[in-house]
């Protein structure tokens, strides 16, 4: 089996829908902190932002008024990275209207999830019928779809969409490893869910908590990308709290001792398949 050594894209996912700023007071919850801490991370190496938002009291939403803030300061700002906005379960209702409201944005990429799975407090519930509402808004706004991939009956449901024309090659996932509840973090389930994917897809790799090392360091090793940040693991080492910036630094090291360069925004657009146009983005 071969795989292709593409420079490496990095993923930040700054926020989430779980860190509190009780729990780790680095989490950027506002609007202003999330702008902020996302031109940090474009900084120090990372070329896709992997956008949450909170309303008021700092609880996960879907609003669309507040992801549409973000991306208008980052625009102000002429930050050049790609923008991932987040369609997942747990920002409030789980319709596609109320999930998929901001994908009329002017962003590059949105999360999918291609199938239900148990979270830790609650089911992370996908329907057929919800997947496709969400993946149609993002073809017709030109915004690629990142398949979250938590199982692989996700990689399987990812096939079958494929197949009947609701997604669209080539496919990009985020292969989520470690939520309790779904696949554990195990060199063996990844590599399984690796090279199970449709041919010709890129990939990325999420470690929760403490499978974050030995995940992405393995992905990297395979030619896929790395996710790291917040939203994925609050502690950089037992009883040391993580910043998104440490998380980030800590992959660049990795993938230098493994022969992998770091690719910008614009080489990531290339290697996903996003091109620039002059209003918005084509796929």
């Amino acid at each position: 089996m071969s795989y292709r050594k593409e420079k490496l894209i990095i993923t930040v996912a700054l926020t989430g829908n779980v860190p509190t700023k009780e729990m780790n007071p680095n989490t950027p919850v506002t609007v202003d902190e999330i702008v902020e801490d996302i031109i940090r991370c474009k900084e120090a190496g990372a070329s896709v932002a992997h956008i949450h938002v909170r309303d008021h009291k700092g609880e996960p939403t879907c609003e669309r008024h507040l992801y549409k803030e973000i991306l208008d300061k980052l625009e102000e700002r002429d930050c050049d990275i790609i923008t991932q906005l987040s369609t997942g379960a747990r920002g409030g209702g789980n319709t596609a209207e109320w999930r998929g409201q901001m994908l009329d944005l002017n962003a590059e990429m949105a999360s999918l999830s291609t199938g239900s799975s148990n979270f830790p407090s609650q089911v992370n519930a996908n329907s057929f019928e919800l997947i496709r509402e969400l993946a149609a808004k993002m073809y017709a706004n030109n915004i690629k779809p990142e398949i979250e991939a938590f199982d692989l009956g996700m990689i399987d449901n990812s096939s079958y969409l494929l197949k009947e024309g609701v997604l669209k090659a080539p496919l990009q996932f985020n292969l989520v490893m470690n939520v309790r509840g779904s696949a554990k973090g195990t060199p063996r389930n990844l590599l399984h869910m690796v090279e199970s994917l449709p041919k010709g897809s890129t990939f990325t790799v999420s470690g929760i908590g403490a499978s974050q090392v030995p995940m992405l360091t393995m992905a990297i090793l395979l030619g896929g990308h790395a996710r790291t940040g917040l939203e994925d693991t609050i502690l950089y080492d037992k009883g040391v709290l993580a910043t998104n910036i440490m998380l980030i630094e800590r992959v660049k090291r990795i993938a230098k001792e493994l022969g992998r360069e770091i690719a910008t925004p614009d080489e990531a657009r290339r290697i996903l398949g996003i091109k620039k146009v002059e209003e918005g983005y084509a796929l």
